[in-house]
């Protein structure tokens, strides 16, 4: 995590379980104040932010409460340009996604990641880890108890010690079992109005709801019976995902209250789930509101008066210039935003064989501050988003990745249409199989691997913060298997693995595993070694060859250049680099530390298929 002498660390960020009211507390600036009662008006009027603030300021003092005197000190060396470097990999994953027998399945995540992804990673995002409903941990019943079947509390701290923690704020919606839904059905004063809800489904017109913007082809209202008679409450994602009404003040300052609460836990980056829906106005898309990045800003506000070091991350599979719209001005919204439009473009260059559409993008890609960075993913515990794309791959590059993804096993999820039609959404499907196809006569599984480790390196080389699913860590096939038994295509890619197994396969060096371990585990090390990879670092695309993605890049103070190539084909290719392209005509390859020398103005290079170079300038 850094050096701890010189620098800001995101390990060691528990708070105190219990507030200590012996000191002094301080009361919020005036001007902190002002701008917290200036979001507050935006989203409720004058009166009711007058009301509010007061609590508010309470719930932020209660924080400054159990904040630890040495984590306040070390705050004083946070460099916001620096929140995020090249030493930032984050792995994705379900607390257990690896079972061992006898052993909590948390306790097994910190064995797996000390002993086979030291020095490769540093940073967790552990998905919803709290007791759930439905949706695989989606489906929160109490946002602030860990799901005694992963752990406790104790298990994410301890965690916590050797990793930086990014924990979901899934803000949107509530399970239907939760308290605060029952005490809705139950009539309590309280919770009245803590969810959008309606006497008739009629209450929301044909017209209304064809401008409603839906991820899913479920209906948008559900019914329920309640003390008061049945009510028709608003679900964007399914009858047992309850929306949140942030309409209603009390709803929004106890969503800040479980922010703070889990930064006292060790949280530092909070991914906010499905954010775009998060305030629903009928008679409009219900997305993108101006009060849905008001919330998003008075969160960073409150972030930035108790704990500045603490990352927003929003998660919107959405067409990517509303995507990046949650960056603010730069300055006051989200520090990073899920990268969308890079996986079903990568898999659209690996199987075109053909970098020329993603370096068209990648050049477009503009950051508004040195306070923003992307998160760089492929595939998560959901599926491949197409929506980010749309206004990218023309229909046709979209039905190529769809038809060729199915033939690798993959599925494809719709969402419905404004005009009562489907459309499709996402593909599900685990990246080793969108890549290769099982068992395929005419490929060993060296060459298969190799293919896999390339597509992987495209997050790592261009600017932002790479996240890498756990299964893609161990190449894991599609699991047919477990969406017919669970009648849910995501299941396709969350196959519960055996540590023993794993550990079995790792001593194994012709094993799928092992390889994987080796030529990907070496380069994700290399990576966090060279400053030239820093989110703030400078990149230029070269346009060399269409079976050729080359980045070039350089640190943010310009001392390292790395030239990094990746044959993305299945056929050799030669290239010849202009010199006055990339500046320096001695390199050496950061993988294979073999020296290579321009002649007459070019450097030549021979790549065979699916061969990473990353070629350091050299004096």
């Amino acid at each position: 995590m850094g050096n701890k002498n010189n620098e800001f660390y995101y390990t060691d960020t528990v708070h105190y379980n219990e507030p200590d009211y012996s000191k002094p507390i301080p009361y919020l600036k005036q001007q902190q104040k002002d701008k917290l009662s200036e979001r507050l008006e935006f989203l409720y009027g004058k009166e009711k932010a007058k009301e509010y603030l007061p609590e508010l300021e309470r719930i932020i003092r209660v924080y400054f409460a159990h904040k630890p005197d040495e984590l306040k000190e070390r705050e004083k060396k946070y460099i916001p340009s620096n929140r995020f470097t090249e030493k930032d990999i984050i792995l994705i994953t379900y607390g257990d996604l690896i079972k061992e027998d006898g052993v909590p399945p948390l306790e097994t995540l910190a064995s797996f990641c000390d002993s086979y992804l030291e020095g490769e990673i540093n940073t967790l995002h552990i998905l919803p880890f709290f007791p759930y409903s439905s949706d695989k941990g989606f489906s929160v019943i109490d946002f602030t108890t860990v799901d005694p079947h992963l752990g406790n509390w104790e298990d994410i701290e301890e965690l916590e010690k050797k990793y930086a923690l990014m924990f979901d704020g899934v803000f949107n919606h509530v399970s239907s079992k939760s308290k605060w839904f029952r005490e809705f059905l139950n009539g309590a004063r309280y919770y009245k109005d803590f969810f959008i809800n309606f006497k008739s489904p009629d209450d929301i017109t044909p017209e209304q709801k064809k401008l409603i913007f839906r991820p899913r082809t479920s209906d948008i209202l559900s019914k329920y019976d309640t003390i008061n008679g049945p009510r028709f409450v608003w679900t964007t994602f399914s009858k047992d995902q309850i929306d949140l009404n942030f309409k209603n003040p009390a709803v929004l300052l106890r969503v800040i209250e479980i922010l703070l609460y889990y930064i006292r836990h060790g949280a530092s980056i909070i991914r906010m789930d499905a954010v775009t829906y998060l305030w629903a106005e009928p008679g409009t898309s219900c997305i993108h509101l101006d009060q849905t990045h008001e919330i998003v800003k008075l969160f960073r506000d409150v972030l930035n008066i108790t704990s500045p070091w603490v990352a927003l991350i929003t998660e919107t599979n959405v067409p990517h210039k509303d995507n990046i719209s949650y960056f603010g001005n730069g300055n006051d919204e989200a520090q990073m935003v899920y990268n969308f439009a890079l996986p079903p473009l990568v898999l659209y260059t690996f199987y075109k064989e053909d970098s020329s559409k993603i370096i068209d993008w990648a050049e477009t890609l503009k950051l508004k501050s040195e306070t923003n960075t992307f998160f760089n993913f492929l595939d998560s515990h959901d599926g491949i988003g197409l929506m980010a794309v749309k206004d990218i791959l023309d229909k046709e590059d979209i039905d190529l990745i769809i038809e060729k993804a199915k033939s690798h096993g993959g599925i494809v999820s719709n969402r419905a249409t404004p005009d009562g039609g489907e459309e499709p959404y996402e593909v599900n499907i685990t990246w080793f199989s969108a890549l290769n196809k099982e068992n395929d006569p005419d490929e060993d599984t060296a060459f298969q691997v190799k293919r896999f480790v390339a597509s992987r390196i495209i997050p790592l080389v261009i600017q932002g913060v790479p996240g890498i699913y756990l299964h893609s860590m161990i190449g894991t096939e599609n699991d047919i298997k477990a969406v017919l038994e669970t009648k849910s295509k995501r299941a396709i890619n969350r196959r519960v693995i055996s540590y023993k197994a794993i550990m079995e396969a790792l001593n194994d060096p012709l094993s799928k595993i092992s390889r994987i371990a080796r030529e990907f585990g070496r380069l994700l090390k290399v990576r966090t070694k060279h400053k030239a990879f820093h989110p703030n670092g400078k990149q230029k695309f070269l346009r060399i060859s269409p079976q050729v993605f080359s980045v070039l890049r350089i640190s943010p103070d310009k001392e390292e250049t790395i030239l990094s190539l990746i044959n993305i084909s299945s056929k050799v290719c030669k290239i010849d680099i202009p010199i006055k392209d990339i500046g320096e005509c001695h390199w050496i390859d950061l993988v294979s530390e073999v020296e290579w020398f321009g002649d007459e103005g070019y450097l030549h290079v021979k790549l065979l298929p699916y061969d990473v170079l990353w070629l350091q300038a050299t004096d």
